[in-house]
């Protein structure tokens, strides 16, 4: 059996318990994840200090950050997640999470994705112990984390107070009732940090088998990992009129490293009415 490949992972917040059991096994890494690196520099979802640039550029720093502390990694690895309204459903919360994968002996970078509803993001404005309970028990704590702020005009405020890291009913009570005295306020909200989230460490958990996908489809010319859909072609015809849609019609499948490329048509050939501007205006 050939020795583990050194791998070397960006996180603070336990995310080797996602992402390295699936990498030793189906790739052979030996994930490290380097004492002492602080990955909330470059940002953090309680605010003090913001992301710079899209979660890829993100995930680039934290491995490159990561390479420095383990120089004699292959491999390194970073995830990100991004939380908001879903794209076609305005009033939908999702998790989109990415795990990036670089090798620099190879000059290869692939990442999974993994866009789910099943989130518990949510945040609440309360004025009562009572209000700020019934948040708690709705995004599922204690076995999910919370995170308490000031609240200043209905907008968290951080720099007045904030309390990360809440356990308890007993530490809830006393972050609220301090936010409150000094606020007027509180502002609460579920801890989206993946050590203190386990619906969110299930998401990474599944980027973390899309970008395992990804490296196992090679390139039919060259055998380079990462052979995979890099354009959807809009125009489907609807199958009542026969009208292009928004819908895919053709995917383009790229290899970044010697430029083949493949156009495939998608199925089945024709949209559901349903999806056509001019059946369904």
């Amino acid at each position: 059996m050939a020795d583990p490949v050194p791998a070397v992972l960006a996180t603070m917040h336990g995310k080797e318990r996602a992402i390295a059991p699936l990498l030793q096994r189906m790739l052979g890494l030996a994930v490290q994840v380097p004492a002492g690196l602080d990955t909330d520099r470059f940002g953090t979802f309680s605010r003090e200090i913001p992301r710079i640039g899209t979660p890829e550029y993100a995930a680039r720093a934290k491995i490159a950050a990561a390479f420095e502390r383990m120089p004699q990694a292959r491999f390194g690895l970073a995830s990100e997640g991004s939380f908001g309204p879903h794209p076609q459903v305005p009033f939908l919360p999702v998790d989109g999470e990415l795990v990036m994968l670089v090798d620099r002996r190879d000059g290869l970078e692939l990442t999974g994705y993994h866009l789910t509803p099943r989130t518990n993001f949510a945040h609440a404005q309360v004025q009562s112990m009572e209000a700020a309970e019934a948040f708690a028990a709705r995004i599922g704590f204690p076995s999910h984390g919370l995170i308490v702020m000031g609240s200043t005009d209905g907008q968290p405020a951080p720099a007045r107070l904030l309390r990360k890291n809440i356990a308890t009913v007993l530490e809830l009570q006393a972050a609220v009732a301090e936010a409150i005295a000094r606020c007027g306020a509180a502002h609460v909200e579920a801890d989206m940090r993946a050590h203190r989230n386990p619906t969110r460490m299930r998401a990474i958990r599944r980027a973390t088998v899309d970008l395992l996908r990804r490296y196992r489809s090679c390139c039919p010319r060259c055998a380079r990992p990462g052979f995979v859909v890099s354009e959807r072609v809009p125009g489907l015809p609807c199958a009542a009129c026969g009208s292009p849609t928004a819908m895919t019609v053709t995917e383009v499948v790229t290899c970044a490293g010697c430029a083949y490329r493949i156009e495939r048509a998608v199925t089945p050939p024709s949209a559901d009415p349903a999806r056509c501007d001019l059946c369904n205006p």
